[in-house]
């Protein structure tokens, strides 16, 4: 059986106070004594319980507007020292050190007070320095000493307070150690990141709480997911997501942010098999199923409006994974949840990120998020033929797309639908030819359809081939060293071709 440590003293000092006075009971009752600051001894003495001040161990007031309060070696001496080892034991009893065994503390909020937009000042006064003290000392010497360093492990210490009592095994201070490693290690790195603005002069990102997956891309393969679900999304029917349903949520949602118009897409393996912008969004999903009514089962679904009835009705028809909206009416949902593990989320909020990262050669590549949006101005003309005004509205709509869809892309579009797209081709040229024959293959007419390139043409075979097909404006970058020989042939051919600028690689 695993030897047992007894709690007989408890240091506490707490920001968040939830769910704190059903623990303080238990200890209480096992006959632990408690030490405490300011408003935690008040809120301990509260309780009818007796608590010795911080201040009368060390025989220092707090001090220095409360940035001293527990940095002292009565304290530290306390928590510190091994209780099997005979020289620290000796100098605890020389110097009249009480024993600490439980540490319960959490730390100013600091990331709070940086996304309140709090003055410097503020900001710098949330930076604990006791606290991180404590927790660290504690977690070090984890084999004589429990440390709870946040509200999220007061339900742990009190299970084990129900179940075995004021006494821990090492194992269990062992895991509580791990997690107030996990609190200051997120702690300093949210401090290094508030230092470091955008100067990237290291990479500590940190997060807590994963969220294990059924598995990762294939079941063989394990996941994990590390970050906050909640703030953008809600669930609200359906089973668990998955590592490559995570993928596909993510590159719907980055997608679909980039219209303002009502628009529906489908998305298989992060590409846009459907896409279309409509008056309303039941004719937006209509135009989008078109597209490929084949690749759209099994798809992921992104909406930027409401979901009705009637659009769930058709959309019910269709086999999906998952389905995302920025709201689901009551009626719509009756007809969508008819299918127990198909996926239901509302997208809650914009999602708004700076970076992107991805694991490399054992490190890490990142990069800044392509979040450019080319609109009318940014298309450069570069031929005698201009496009007209329906030809702009959708080579926008075309280059909004192949922002998003796997290199080499081309993409087709015609009166603000999607007609098809060759992605992740290993030439251009097969990219344009595989999406040609598949618009053809579902019945659309090419005649009067815009290109977009996510790079510019290396030859002008594109645009010959462009042409054929009935293609009559094409937006591409431009910046091949060969941009005069697309340009000449799109003249002879009396196909428009404009100019971004732009490149939109994805990989």
């Amino acid at each position: 059986m695993t030897m047992k440590k007894i709690i007989r003293r408890a240091l506490v000092s707490v920001y968040h106070k939830e769910g704190l006075a059903e623990i303080l009971a238990e200890l209480n009752q096992a006959g632990v004594e408690f030490i405490s600051t300011g408003g935690t001894r008040a809120f301990i003495e509260s309780l009818g319980y007796p608590c010795e001040a911080v201040e009368d161990l060390t025989q220092y007031p707090s001090m220095l507007g409360g940035r001293v309060k527990t940095l002292h070696p009565a304290i530290l001496g306390g928590i510190l020292a091994r209780r099997d080892h005979k020289t620290d034991q000796e100098e605890v009893a020389k110097y009249q050190i009480p024993l600490i065994d439980l540490i319960i503390v959490d730390l100013y909020p600091f990331e709070a007070t940086v996304a309140s937009g709090a003055s410097p000042e503020e900001i710098i006064e949330k930076i604990d320095v006791g606290g991180i003290s404590l927790i660290r000392g504690a977690a070090k010497n984890f084999a004589d000493v429990v440390i709870v360093a946040s509200q999220a492990q007061y339900a742990p210490l009190y299970k084990i307070l129900k179940a075995q009592g004021a006494k821990t095994t090492l194992e269990q201070r062992r895991t509580f150690a791990r997690d107030a490693f996990a609190v200051s290690s997120g702690y300093d790195a949210a401090i290094f990141r508030y230092f470091d603005a955008d100067a990237q002069t290291a990479f500590r990102p940190s997060a807590d709480h994963p969220q294990p997956l059924r598995y990762g891309e294939n079941p063989h393969q394990r996941g994990f997911f590390f970050g906050d679900l909640g703030r953008y999304l809600e669930q609200l029917h359906g089973k668990e997501l998955s590592y490559n349903n995570l993928q596909d949520i993510d590159a719907a949602i980055q997608l679909i942010q980039d219209f303002e118009e009502p628009s529906f897409a489908i998305l298989k393996h992060n590409n846009a098999c459907g896409f279309a912008s409509r008056s309303t969004i039941l004719e937006a999903w209509e135009a989008a199923l078109a597209c490929d009514p084949v690749s759209a089962f099994g798809g992921v679904l992104v909406a930027n409006r409401p979901i009705d009835q009637a659009t769930a009705g058709s959309i019910n028809q269709l086999f999906l994974e998952v389905l995302i909206a920025p709201e689901f009416s009551p009626e719509a949902l009756e007809v969508l949840k008819s299918k127990k593990n198909r996926i239901l989320l509302v997208q809650k909020a914009r999602i708004e990120s700076q970076w992107t990262y991805r694991s490399m050669l054992g490190g890490v590549l990142q990069q800044e998020c392509d979040t450019a949006i080319e609109v009318a101005k940014d298309l450069r003309p570069v031929t005698q033929k201009t496009a007209t005004e329906r030809e702009v509205e959708d080579m926008i709509l075309a280059n909004k797309l192949v922002k998003h869809s796997k290199s080499n892309a081309i993409v087709l579009a015609k009166d603000g639908q999607l007609l098809a797209s060759g992605i992740g081709q290993t030439s251009r040229v097969d990219a344009l030819r595989h999406a040609i024959d598949k618009a053809r293959g579902f019945g659309f007419s090419l005649e009067g359809a815009v290109l977009a390139s996510d790079a510019f043409f290396p030859f002008d075979d594109c645009v010959t081939l462009a042409a054929e097909a009935g293609i009559t404006a094409i937006v591409q970058p431009g910046g091949s060293v060969r941009d005069e020989d697309s340009i000449k042939k799109a003249d002879e051919l009396g196909v428009a071709m404009v100019f971004t600028g732009v490149r939109h690689f994805k990989h």
